[in-house]
């Protein structure tokens, strides 16, 4: 499992290969830091990317957690760990054209590894977890960063060593406090990011392990070159970006352990010399290492692929609309905008936001517009630093710059809309791995600006102090990511032109019952959007509420235009006409919705509803059945079967659907109650009875409730608990209809029976 090389130079390179020179110059030597042993240092930047993240801990689910989590059959126990492996990030089928192809099975594995241990959807545990994996990878970061600005050197007997104590422990202090990695931890959908870090990382440092110095004297371990390329597989089954690490670990392999010199091999290959060999290309293995790292990352793509089953996710304009642009100068001027505000979000990572799509930053269409000197300041400083990574005449400089541009840019490459069309306009999630590379750039200019200062401590304190308003600043933005209300009434300032966060304002003001605000905001988000049929759809929902059905048609008929398959649209179309008492129009758009989309529990329900208007009661009964069996907690469906095969004296039916849905909804107090109103009716009084009783613990307020059971009573005979819960029915709801008329006629049987007893 090892490899060795044999020429006349093996035993200086040997010696090489294992430490760097001392005489190249170290990056403590003039920076004013704390200088900490190593597992203090470990210590410390654990605290602290804990301290940023800590009051997360008890947030809500949010934004994409509800299809990640909550609404995804994947981390439920019934669906099999197999699904796991041909489903994507969301639960659908990766072969469906509707599959965003997002393929992150262990990222799923945890999550229902949560949801099993917490025995539900209770978010502190996915929230803790997060953290313990934010806070895991910063102090990984501290080896990572020893090794990539003090380089990679061992001792004799094979431990490393850090060569840049003070410096690696700023950079993972910088990492682990950098508020734009947020909404990895603080989001729980942020998992995959974290996840895929943390193997990232792994096979770094695997890799690293091959160039450990063993017994044998050879020169690199394949055992340990293998396992980067595993650890890279995981790391790519976690998220898409863990295979790029593969590239970092060939530029690190070619860097320091060969130190090549970039721009003399390129010279070299100009003038076809052949004495590329000199030139540290084919020495110590490297052309074999890469090769193993080609192999594996090319094998691992292409079952990846073929995993992936169809071509590319399909996404809307609205996503990613510098993509759809018809000109190549409008797409590639736009894309680079987005470079440059990822770049300025790692500089001044202050305007965060949930979503940066649909107008929150609108289209650069004409070199005249004061946005493209962004695009030139940041390739006038790309370029300026490339310059200088190829061409300075210190090694030391080439190679900290090479390996910060690497980490900063080859992570990104997958967001970057260069190989493949991506779903998001900005990701703030998809910079945590380059803000590795933006911490080695910032902490190495750090130590050159230390090395000119004539007052070290001062530099020092700034550089403190923006540690401290970062971790103040986490703080701040993991108490908004705490509860939706929070995020997105946070985004409003930062992106007031994105219809998107003013639809999920109005969505949590209606989910709270405030109608009126909500529909302010659906308009605005239309305003903003006139193509946005979600928002059109919402709002249609609250015009019909308020009886306002011409224009809810005339917004529906709006959605259609844009989006004839949009069946959500089609089922309230349906429910409009059905209020309208137009059955045969409503039954057709139930139809269509269902047409659209195939598995529709809703729109079965609506429809059953219909034809129970209908009288067309076996036509209902099939209807709700279809929805129960689609989504078995469709309570509702369940209810009016029970409801409908009462109604119609189907009572031993009516008990055996009564008793399937509590199997399935145990907890269901309305089952209870109307499987309790069929019991009575039965003349089983006694286990009626205890079904009543169950209802009534589940909802103690519920008047119905005990005047129904207050019936069985009277009925069982037993006239003094009837009058009882008569009694109670009343107080709770003074004007209860019926209840009243019943206890009056107790009442007035109870006096005839006691003038008898007289």
């Amino acid at each position: 499992q090892t490899c060795s090389q044999h020429n006349a130079e093996a035993p200086n390179l040997e010696q090489a290969f294992h430490r760097m020179a001392q005489t190249e110059p170290n990056l403590d030597r003039d920076v004013s830091w704390f200088l900490l042993p190593s597992y203090w240092a470990k210590m410390v930047v654990a605290l602290i990317s804990f301290l940023c993240f800590a009051n997360s801990y008890d947030g809500d689910f949010v934004f994409d957690d509800s299809e990640a989590i909550i609404n995804n059959k994947d981390l439920r126990a019934e669906t099999p760990l197999g699904d796991l492996w041909h489903h994507d990030f969301w639960g659908s089928k990766l072969s469906s054209n509707t599959s965003h192809k997002s393929y992150r099975p262990l990222t799923v594995l945890t999550f229902r590894i949560n949801y099993l241990f917490a025995g539900g959807f209770y978010p502190v545990g996915f929230h803790v977890i997060n953290i313990i994996l934010h806070c895991t990878i910063s102090v990984l970061m501290v080896d990572v960063f020893s090794i990539l600005l003090g380089g990679l050197q061992f001792t004799n007997k094979g431990r490393r060593l850090n060569l840049a104590p003070k410096t690696s422990l700023l950079a993972a202090l910088l990492f682990a406090v950098h508020p734009v990695h947020t909404e990895c931890v603080a989001g729980i959908v942020g998992r995959a990011d974290l996840l895929c870090a943390l193997f990232f990382l792994l096979s770094f440092l695997g890799y690293c392990k091959a160039f450990r110095e063993n017994k044998e004297g050879h020169n690199f371990s394949i055992f340990w070159v293998l396992v980067s390329v595993i650890l890279g597989a995981v790391a790519m089954l976690c998220k898409e970006q863990g295979i790029t690490i593969l590239g970092l670990n060939a530029v690190f392999d070619a860097l320091v352990i060969n130190k090549l010199n970039v721009l003399e091999l390129i010279q070299k290959l100009l003038h076809k010399d052949k004495s590329l060999e000199n030139a540290g290309l084919l020495r110590k293995g490297l052309l074999f290492r890469i090769t193993l790292l080609m192999s594996g990352g090319a094998s691992i793509l292409y079952i990846r692929w073929r995993i992936m089953g169809t071509g590319p996710p399909a996404f809307t304009e609205v996503d990613n609309p510098a993509s759809f642009a018809d000109s190549l100068f409008v797409r590639a001027i736009n894309y680079n905008y987005y470079y440059s505000l990822n770049a300025w979000l790692l500089l001044c990572p202050w305007w965060l936001c949930f979503d940066w799509s649909m107008g929150c930053i609108p289209l650069i269409k004409s070199i005249s517009d004061w946005r493209i000197i962004a695009l030139a300041a940041l390739w006038f400083c790309l370029i300026g630093l490339i310059c200088q990574a190829l061409c300075s005449e210190d090694s030391h400089k080439r190679r900290i710059l090479t390996l910060g541009l690497g980490f900063l840019i080859i992570p990104f490459l997958p967001a970057s809309n260069l190989f493949f069309r991506v779903g998001f306009v900005i990701a703030e999630r998809v910079i945590y791995l380059p803000s590795i590379g933006y911490c080695i750039l910032f902490t190495y200019g750090f130590s050159l600006l230390s090395k000119q200062a004539k007052k070290k401590k001062i530099l020092a304190v700034a550089v403190l102090g923006i540690l401290l308003i970062n971790v103040m600043r986490c703080a701040l933005r993991s108490s908004q990511w705490r509860s939706e209300e929070q995020l997105f009434r946070s985004a409003l300032s930062v992106c007031p032109l994105n219809a998107k966060v003013h639809y999920n304002v109005g969505k949590n003001l209606a989910d709270k019952g405030n109608q009126s605000a909500a529909i302010k905001y659906y308009r605005e988000a239309v305003r903003l959007n006139p193509k946005y049929v979600h928002a059109m759809n919402n709002l249609f929902f609250f015009l019909k509420e308020r009886n306002e059905l011409q224009e809810a048609e005339e917004l529906l008929s709006l959605v259609f235009f844009f989006q004839p398959d949009f069946a959500a649209a089609w089922m309230n179309l349906g429910i409009v006409q059905n209020s309208l008492r137009r059955f045969e129009e409503a039954e057709q758009s139930y139809w269509t919705a269902i047409k659209h989309r195939k598995k529709y529990p809703d729109c079965y329900y609506n429809l059953g509803r219909l034809y129970a208007d209908l009288n067309r009661h076996i036509d209902a009964l099939n209807a709700w059945r279809n929805a129960t069996v689609l989504k078995p907690e469709h309570s509702l469906a369940w209810n009016n079967m029970i409801i409908l095969l009462d109604n119609t004296g189907n009572l031993a039916q009516a008990e055996a659907v009564g008793r399937e849905a509590l199997e399935l909804i145990p907890n269901d107090h309305s089952l209870m109650f109307s499987l309790a109103n069929v019991l009575g009716k039965s003349q089983k009084y006694k286990v009626g009875n205890q079904s009543f009783l169950s209802a009534i613990k589940a909802n103690p307020n519920a008047f119905f409730f005990f005047g129904n059971l207050a019936v069985l009573y009277h009925r069982w005979g037993n006239l003094d608990l009837a009058k009882k819960h008569y009694e109670v029915s009343l107080k709770l709801d003074p004007t209860a209809p019926g209840t009243k008329e019943n206890y009056n006629l107790l009442r007035r049987k109870l006096e005839q029976l006691q003038k008898k007893g007289g």
